[in-house]
């Protein structure tokens, strides 16, 4: 199922802004085109990767994503989170009071892919603290796993080159301001004459994994998040990347 023709031509206008710092590969695309009801399970390198998805993503097909209920408090976010149906979800780092509601959560994700609908989850629900993928104990995805309808498909999603970026933990150890961030960035843009802003490189894969989801789902979560986390981190340990913030520059800085 396609977006809808306004949400395409927002992914669209966004796409092109974002590609004046990533230059984006994407492997195995062709597995956004067969109409089944579709669960994306992709890693979470930096703040800035669900943005380039689903960028990526909503010109080819329709995708609910699973959001930290953070962002639906910054006011252009929150606008654009409604039009994707982005489902809020209670920050587990800062209140016990969501586990629950996350584990409720769940069933309405079974629900939705049931009806043919597409959802994104990022299994390990927070961002990662190396060049590798964690995720650890957590247990929605399995929770989603386990439930899987018939004929729904899991699609891995591989992402690689923002270890380092300004969006990632690499330089602070703590989770980047989206607002602060969001400035700095399109400072930089206007800094560097719109068009002359150094790019990074970022690979974005999506592989078909349902048989192998389906087989590790009955061992229980953390076989499941094990296996996710060999396929997240199959590639090897990615190295901090440091790219300048601009042209003139002559040493590297993280982006």
């Amino acid at each position: 199922m396609k977006a809808g023709r306004g949400v395409r031509m927002v992914a669209a206008f966004y796409r092109r802004a974002l590609s004046l710092r990533y230059r984006v590969t994407l492997e195995g695309a062709d597995l956004l085109d067969s109409g089944r009801a579709t669960l994306f399970l992709p890693n979470h390198q930096a703040v800035v990767d669900p943005q380039l998805l689903f960028a990526h993503l909503l010109r080819r097909t329709s995708a609910s994503p699973l959001v930290t209920e953070a962002y639906f408090r910054v006011p252009l976010v929150a606008q654009v989170l409604r039009m994707v149906g982005a489902v809020r979800v209670p920050d587990l780092e800062k209140s016990r009071r969501g586990v629950e509601e996350v584990a409720r959560l769940s069933g309405r994700v079974v629900k939705a892919l049931g009806e043919g609908k597409n959802v994104v989850i990022y299994p390990a629900g927070q961002l990662t603290n190396s060049g590798c993928e964690s995720v650890g104990n957590k247990q929605g995805t399995w929770q989603v796993c386990d439930q899987l309808p018939e004929g729904a498909r899991v699609v891995g999603v591989r992402i690689r080159g923002l270890w380092g970026s300004m969006w990632s933990k690499a330089r602070t150890g703590r989770t980047p301001d989206f607002l602060s961030t969001y400035l700095k960035g399109v400072f930089y843009v206007l800094a560097n004459g719109v068009f002359f802003l150094p790019r990074r490189e970022v690979s974005i894969s999506f592989h078909d994994i349902t048989r192998e989801v389906r087989e590790h789902v009955p061992g229980g979560r953390k076989e499941l998040n094990r296996y996710l986390e060999s396929f997240y981190n199959a590639p090897g340990e990615e190295p901090a990347r440091e790219i300048r913030h601009g042209w003139w520059q002559r040493r590297k800085e993280s982006d």
